[in-house]
């Protein structure tokens, strides 16, 4: 028992011995963490540089674009043919990838050889071979009836013509390995967003956003960066950590100062590296004796299979002695120790650089979301990774250990190159076939030249029409006269009231303007409007204003004061003097009863009666829209139309009195106030209304009308971008098919989100924030989609928008028999105020289509509030020589 124990003291003693002397011998070859973690910074600098425009010439680490998009989510479905052409024999396949619930892959394929003087003639040659072989395999399967798409998975630039011509196929897909292999692991899982090869060679992959690839067109959604990280150090930056053994190895390669960092991972070379260590420590008697067998000086003699062999758990020594033996070598029991110690620092070696790199991947895409915590998979491949017995426990213990944050899963590439030339084609191909189906929906919201002229030129019609006696009962734009005949010109002073009711939220206001230097003051107070309100009696909602009106008297001490009003009433009214106003109908969600076709100043005074607190003098009824003018009036003298673009969507301006027939006068100039939303009614806009618009209309509370409005306001665009999603979801080409509860609920898409969605500034990653407060969980490319939806309606409104506002322009040039108009457009509305993009479009679309007119365009502070007062204060100045005649 004592001969036992003393026995296994021994052997441990001489492995630990052994295991110290190479390690002094090798101190070079181990890497601490720190070096690591800096290893893994250099990586990263390498990354940048190789993605930048300007810094790619000289970057060692190249970031190649492969120009794949897209991983599989798992809808793909169909027959593709794959060929994995760069080595002595290629392989044809047929991959059939069925859905049926879950994700499934079958594959037939066939070996082919190439004969040498095929891999050493020239592109055209191979091709052509390549092509007849593909022929074979079609005919032998019986596959010449059908076109297929084709994945090719090859390593060196060919020219791809031949196979099309020989053969019934579509080219979809160039890949290389390590893509390959990423697509094959994303198909059976989605997190799969890393391919990383170790095998003869070493490269990785994965998913960049666009928005940091220079070498690209466009920002928008991922695509896969080829790293090509073998060559990664080619430039100096690893020679710190590169030792004697790898300089000689690198001198005897066929690519002497490239590919440093692959030279010093891959299974091609750690055999050899192997191989020049055991002979330097031969020669310094720290092995065999000192002696060395003729084997031992031949190079590629130990091979990477030989250290799997030998670093194997229970029969790794027992193989180290057979292996040595072979080379013509006589080991000892210690020298079996020291070199299998060996392979084990150079196998480890190997496993801590790629760990680094990885890291520095792990960690950039990490970065790019956003995230605190990072849930990835890596799909992985080579011979190196898969027969190495301590490989991937090594690798993927220092990659977590470099990356606590990250979750990481490392998952085996089954038939990676073949399998994922298919994928890749699989993928490309349902994109294509998703991307014609959405450019086909996307269409309908294209507008051509010839589309805004058209509209612009009906919009002018119905102006026409708007303005006659008889036919202005039929009219679609109202043209409805405000009484409103001058414009403020710097002498208005005084105190006003000014009432803003027109949506959910009402505003009582007490403004006061200074003659001359045109400074107006306000305090305000807004005050709720109950549904139960808006949508009860024309009693009870009179009555809740005149109770905000006493609330708002008491809180500024004003409750004796006998002030002049200006009521901003943003609804269709038919007016026969400033003070009267007439409603024709309740837009925005009201719906109180008895009164449309009653006067709304009538029903004020009755219910400030009712009331018998105060007396008021109401001057003026107004709109919004007339607000807006008014107050960039009070600016720019410049400014004779006024467009409100925001919840609804308006437009007035300052019409000639001789071509308004619905009043008496020829003289001077009117404010019209024209209710545009409701042009379309008659369907002069059905060329260009959508299937998506008619539900939008069905779904509202006033169908059939306000079908301008319903096209171009933000009450309305949220829903259409709504409508469509639901759409292309059904069709299986958003959110794999999946409309979430939210999605369904008529109103959740709110205009805001087209604003937020669009915003230059907001990374695709931002887009699916927002999508998943919706219920929505979107894939990159769901939020591209999403994000091309909301610019395609939003545009549209805009440029409609823009149409209709050159027929006025236009009419105001003609008019005035000008060649050239210089006018000011005051505007307000959020959607044109929050909007990114529509300001812009719209001022683009007036210029295009009123070429000869020079519209400056004026942001309105204010507008319903402040215009009210002023309205109110022009019409007393107005009012003023009246009375003293």
């Amino acid at each position: 028992m004592f001969a036992v124990h003393l026995m296994a003291f021994y052997f441990t003693k001489l492995k630990e011995d052994q295991v110290k002397k190479v390690d002094r011998f090798l101190y070079h070859m181990r890497l601490s963490d720190e070096t690591l973690l800096d290893i893994m910074a250099r990586f990263q600098a390498e990354m940048e540089k190789g993605l930048g425009k300007d810094t790619n010439p000289t970057a060692s680490v190249k970031m190649l674009p492969t120009f794949v998009r897209a991983i599989p989510d798992g809808s793909e479905n169909g027959e593709f043919l794959s060929l994995d052409l760069g080595g002595s024999k290629f392989r044809v396949l047929k991959v059939q990838v069925s859905e049926e619930g879950k994700r499934n892959v079958q594959m037939e394929s066939q070996f082919y050889p190439t004969p040498n003087e095929i891999i050493q003639g020239n592109g055209s040659e191979l091709f052509e071979y390549v092509a007849d072989c593909l022929a074979d395999f079609m005919k032998t399967k019986d596959l010449k009836h059908k076109k297929f798409p084709l994945g090719l998975t090859f390593s060196f630039p060919c020219r791809q013509t031949k196979l099309e011509e020989e053969t019934d196929v579509d080219i979809l897909a160039l890949v290389n390995d390590t893509v390959g292999t990423m697509m094959t692991c994303a198909y059976d899982d989605p997190y799969c967003e890393v391919g990383v090869i170790i095998g003869t060679g070493t490269n990785a992959c994965y998913m960049e956003d666009m928005s940091n690839i220079d070498l690209v067109e466009g920002d928008e959604g991922r695509m896969c960066i080829n790293t090509e990280w073998g060559a990664f150090g080619d430039d100096g930056t690893l020679e710190d950590i590169r030792t004697e053994f790898d300089r000689e190895l690198d001198l005897g390669s066929l690519n002497p100062g490239k590919q440093l960092f692959e030279k010093m991972i891959s299974g091609l070379y750690l055999g050899e590296l192997v191989r020049l260590i055991l002979l330097k420590m031969a020669r310094d008697g720290l092995l065999f004796g000192g002696k060395k067998s003729s084997a031992l000086h031949i190079k590629g003699k130990i091979e990477t299979r030989h250290m799997a062999a030998m670093e194997k758990y229970k029969e790794g020594l027992a193989n180290t002695r057979e292996i040595l033996t072979d080379l013509g070598l006589e080991p000892s029991e210690a020298d079996c120790i020291a070199v299998q110690h060996v392979c084990t620092i150079v196998s480890f070696r190997s496993a801590n650089l790629c760990a680094a790199a990885l890291a520095a991947i792990l960690t950039r895409l990490r970065e790019n979301k956003k995230l605190v915590r990072l849930r990835t998979t890596v799909g992985m491949d080579g011979t190196l990774y898969k027969i190495h017995p301590q490989y991937p426990k090594r690798l993927h213990k220092v990659v977590r250990k470099l990356v606590p944050n990250c979750d990481v899963r490392f998952l085996l590439s089954e038939s990676g190159s073949t399998k994922g030339a298919a994928m890749v084609t699989a993928v490309a191909s349902r994109v294509q076939a998703q991307r014609k189906q959405i450019d086909k929906v996307l269409a309908l919201f294209q507008l051509t030249r010839e589309h805004l002229v058209s509209v612009r030129d009906k919009m002018r019609a119905e102006f026409e029409y708007g303005l006659q006696k008889k036919t202005h009962p039929l009219a679609t734009v109202k043209m409805l006269p405000t009484y409103v005949c001058g414009m403020p010109d710097g002498t208005e002073k005084g105190k006003y009231l000014a009432l803003d009711l027109g949506g959910t939220n009402f505003r009582v206001l007490l403004v006061k303007i200074r003659r001359g230097r045109r400074l107006v003051r306000m305090y305000n107070k807004i005050f709720a409007i109950p549904l139960e309100i808006m949508q009860g009696t024309g009693e009870e909602l009179f009555d809740h204003i005149v109770q905000c009106i006493a609330d708002f008297l008491d809180y500024m001490g004003l409750k004796g004061a006998q002030l002049p009003l200006g009521f901003t009433f943003s609804f269709p009214c038919r007016q026969t003097s400033i003070d009267k106003g007439t409603l024709i109908e309740w837009t925005k969600g009201f719906k109180a009863t008895d009164c449309e076709g009653e006067d709304v100043v009538d029903m004020l005074r009755e219910a400030i009666k009712r009331r018998n607190e105060f007396d008021l003098d109401i001057v003026a009824v107004v709109n919004d829209t007339v607000g807006t003018m008014m107050t960039c009036g009070h600016e720019d003298p410049n400014c004779e139309i006024g467009l409100i673009a925001g919840t609804g969507s308006n437009m007035c301006y300052m019409e000639e009195m001789r071509n308004i027939e619905l009043v008496e006068e020829n003289e001077g100039k009117m404010c019209i106030n024209t209710e545009w939303g409701g042009f379309g009614d008659n369907g002069c806009l059905d060329d260009i209304w959508t299937q998506y618009d008619k539900e939008v209309d069905e779904g509202s509370l006033n169908p059939g009308k306000q079908r301008y409005e319903k096209m171009t306001s933000g009450m309305y665009l949220g829903e259409i971008v709504r409508q469509i999603l639901i759409d292309l979801t059904k069709q299986g080409l958003l959110f794999r098919g999946q409309i979430s509860e939210r999605l369904q609920t008529r109103g959740i898409f709110e205009t805001k989100f087209l604003s937020q969605i669009e915003s230059d500034r907001l990374a695709l990653l931002q887009v699916r924030g927002i999508l998943q407060q919706l219920g929505l969980d979107s894939t990159c490319e769901d939020s591209i989609v999403v994000k091309e939806v909301c610019g395609a309606v939003s545009r549209r409104a805009a440029q409609l928008c823009g149409s209709g506002l050159a027929a006025v322009v236009e009419k105001r040039r003609e008019d005035q028999e000008l060649e050239h108009l210089r006018i000011t457009v005051g505007v307000d509305g959020t959607l044109y105020k929050l909007h990114p993009h529509f300001s812009r479009i719209l001022q683009e679309t007036v210029k295009e289509l009123a070429p000869q007119c020079d519209v400056t365009f004026m942001l309105s502070e204010d507008g319903s509030g402040k215009g009210a007062a002023l309205i109110t204060a022009v019409a007393k100045r107005l009012q003023q020589p009246q009375k003293e005649n």
